[in-house]
């Protein structure tokens, strides 16, 4: 027996196969600098994506072009298989941005509110608030709070209603440490119930404790993509760190094979003269091998992968270091 395929099963079944966000081709210049360079970029749903960068990296604008507040000068922008502005019409689309003002001379309960009445699927009005932590202040006037009492504000106003895509700019800037803490709580419960949510941030290590996927934009390009784990190897250097005792040659350290940093440091041993040596190295094996050949005698030794902060600026610091592209090098 034939079974036939309802338009509704056919829609579900094509939307599953849609990315959330795709960016096929875009670039976008600003005069004689190009913030975006041939990007090509998909997020799928249920994913927690930290978008990294150094300044000028291209984060700002890409973010930009993903909620259509900037059009492509090339390229194609779409979320869930339409345009921007249509996604976040439907709904689909919750924002908190470093940029733009909030509402002064209103209370957060009646902005926060605006937001809910304006979103087609809003959620009630007491759930909004505690899920941003904001009940306490819920009476107080937008125009009276604290930095870090705006970004839970803005927080709130961005999950105002059941969206699937929460796009974050440096959302815990401001924030304490017990604020930053039930902001992503709440944020690890959206991507529980299959939303997606992107963020960029400086913290480096929220990107390394939250997000299941990290995107590091450099001059504009992808320049890696992976989980925390994976940057961290992509790097492909390793941390050697010990103590010595009496002074040290550093010439002879600067000498050691497959060396990429080096810093020296009082120990603070109860002599007073030991150092405590940190290393990076491309080939520990082979770093920690030529050390012993010097007659040193390491103590505490210890070698370890890099951080994500470690990893990040090795893997910028490498493409830097390459030679600019023949369409860079004209700019």
């Amino acid at each position: 027996m034939k079974t036939t395929t309802t338009t509704a099963a056919r829609a579900e079944r094509r939307e599953a196969r849609t990315p959330v966000v795709c960016f096929q081709g875009v670039s976008k210049s600003y005069g004689a600098v190009r913030a975006v360079a041939d990007l090509h970029l998909e997020l799928h749903p249920g994913e927690t994506v930290a978008l990294l960068g150094p300044n000028g990296a291209g984060k700002s604008s890409t973010l930009d072009l993903l909620l259509g507040l900037r059009s492509a000068d090339t390229g194609t922008v779409s979320l869930f298989g339409t345009t921007p502005q249509r996604a976040i019409e439907q709904g689909k689309v919750g924002a908190m941005l470093q940029s733009g003002g909030l509402m002064e001379g209103v209370k957060v309960r009646e902005l926060v509110g605006l937001a809910r009445d304006l979103h087609p699927r809003g959620y009630p009005l007491d759930r909004i608030l505690a899920t941003a932590g904001i009940t306490e202040i819920a009476d107080r006037m937008v125009g009276k709070l604290s930095g870090g009492q705006e970004q839970r504000v803005r927080f709130a106003l961005a999950t105002a209603g059941a969206n699937d895509l929460i796009v974050l700019d440096e959302p815990t800037t401001g924030m304490d440490v017990s604020a930053r803490q039930t902001f992503w709580g709440a944020m690890r419960r959206q991507a529980q119930e299959g939303r997606t949510v992107l963020f960029a941030t400086h913290y480096l290590e929220e990107a390394d404790e939250i997000a299941d996927r990290v995107i590091v934009l450099h001059r504009g390009r992808v320049l890696a993509d992976g989980t925390s784990a994976e940057i961290k190897a992509r790097a492909g250097a390793r941390r050697v760190t010990f103590d010595l005792d009496g002074p040290v040659d550093r010439g002879a350290l600067e000498a050691l094979p497959f060396l990429t940093a080096l810093t020296v440091s009082n120990s603070g041993s109860a002599a007073g003269s030991g150092r405590t040596v940190r290393i990076q190295s491309q080939d520990a094996d082979a770093t920690v091998h030529a050390l012993y050949g010097l007659g040193l005698y390491p103590r505490n030794l210890e070698v370890s992968g890099l951080g994500l902060e470690q990893a990040f600026i090795a893997i910028t610091t490498a493409s830097d270091a390459t030679p600019a592209t023949a369409e860079e090098a004209a700019r």
